[in-house]
């Protein structure tokens, strides 16, 4: 059976912050269901089934909204239901992103003993962190993450950092770059905010796509600079496709069927930024994992991502762009085959870096170095 992760958003939108870029609380599809939680019973059925499939390894991530709105015990029950189901010498991966409000030592205790690897969701300093994330009531949002990384950072739990890059972030790669080292974050994501209104508008909070060339081009500066000691997530998928192995990010790929989203109920779907009643693949309470992997609806989700620009045969970055994120694609014609609104950015960024990034590709080949 095909390799597959899940990415599992068990309190669906439902988060205890309010920031202005989050495309997933803006989700109508659940928007009328009063209680969104899953149940015990979709938790045990996915993992069940999960479990049963013939994976290399079987990841786990979960994301929300806020996944740790769902209290301590359900992510108790979540690793039993995996032991019970778990064949003979299984490996099993847990990842959970979180914006760190609820982390208390008794989470951090459990986070450690279960060797959950933790997202943190933190943008960078305070005036960049709080621009467009915030708690409501008026909590100071980045003294609550900090608080939640110096928790984990006692317990010992490893993490790594997610960073939206939103126009607040122009020109402060270098700054943000070296303010997530100083908090003891070494693993590091980095994903541009693109939201645009149904009328096509830029959203205020949406980095353009020169400045999205120009943040990136940044920071692989500052990264050479200080001895390229950090991962960098994107960074590294650009090494390894160089190296002719898998990226690792699905928007490097040429086809999106690469995961499955499952919804607090047990609905499926092929990606969370397409999360609505035209991708719904079917119910993990009903449906095996062969019946979704083998869904029209999933095929033709995937097939979408090679459909890119006719300019983009014609691109000399395409192996490493593959018409970049669908999402990003932004079209009022949905026949249309657009281009990403960050194009001419990642045009920027390859032009300025491709020649180090492919010595350093060259390098960790002829040496077997790790990444």
């Amino acid at each position: 059976m095909k390799q597959f992760s899940l990415l599992i958003k068990p309190a669906s939108s439902d988060c205890n912050s309010d920031c202005f870029y989050c495309f997933y609380k803006s989700l109508p599809l659940y928007r009328d269901t009063p209680h969104r939680r899953m149940s015990l019973q979709v938790l045990e059925t996915l993992v069940e089934k999960y479990m049963k499939t013939h994976q290399s390894q079987y990841i786990f991530s979960w994301q929300g909204g806020e996944p740790l709105l769902m209290g301590l015990d359900f992510y108790k029950k979540a690793v039993d239901f995996q032991k019970r189901f778990a064949s003979q010498g299984s490996v099993i991966g847990n990842g959970l992103q979180t914006n760190g409000y609820l982390v208390d030592e008794e989470w951090s205790g459990f986070l450690a003993e279960t060797n959950f690897l933790i997202g943190i969701s933190i943008d960078g300093p305070e005036e960049i962190h709080n621009r467009f994330r915030i708690i409501p009531g008026g909590e100071n949002a980045f003294k609550k993450v900090l608080k939640a990384v110096k928790k984990l950072q006692n317990f010992d739990v490893a993490f790594n950092t997610l960073t939206v890059i939103t126009s607040a972030h122009k020109g402060k790669a270098g700054e943000v770059y070296r303010f997530m080292i100083d908090i003891g974050s070494f693993y590091h994501q980095y994903i541009p905010c693109v939201e645009y209104d149904k009328k096509g508008k830029r959203l205020p909070w949406t980095i353009e796509g020169k400045e999205w060339g120009l943040f990136l081009c940044q920071l692989f500066n500052a990264w050479i600079k200080d001895g390229k000691r950090v991962s960098v997530r994107l960074f590294d998928s650009i090494i390894l496709t160089l190296m002719n192995r898998p990226a690792g990010i699905c928007q490097m790929g040429n086809n999106c069927c690469q995961y499955f989203v499952i919804e607090h109920n047990g609905d499926v779907f092929p990606c969370d930024f397409f999360v609505s009643d035209k991708t719904l693949l079917g119910n993990i309470l009903k449906n095996e994992w062969s019946d979704l992997l083998n869904s029209g609806t999933y095929r033709n989700f995937g097939i979408k991502k090679s459909l890119w620009h006719p300019d983009c045969d014609r691109c000399e970055f395409l192996k490493l762009c593959a018409g970049d994120c669908q999402k990003h694609r932004i079209s009022k014609n949905p026949s249309q085959r657009e281009k990403s609104v960050l194009c001419e950015g990642w045009k920027i960024f390859y032009k300025e870096t491709l020649s180090e990034f492919k010595k350093i590709a060259n390098y960790v080949k002829s040496t077997s170095a790790e990444l």
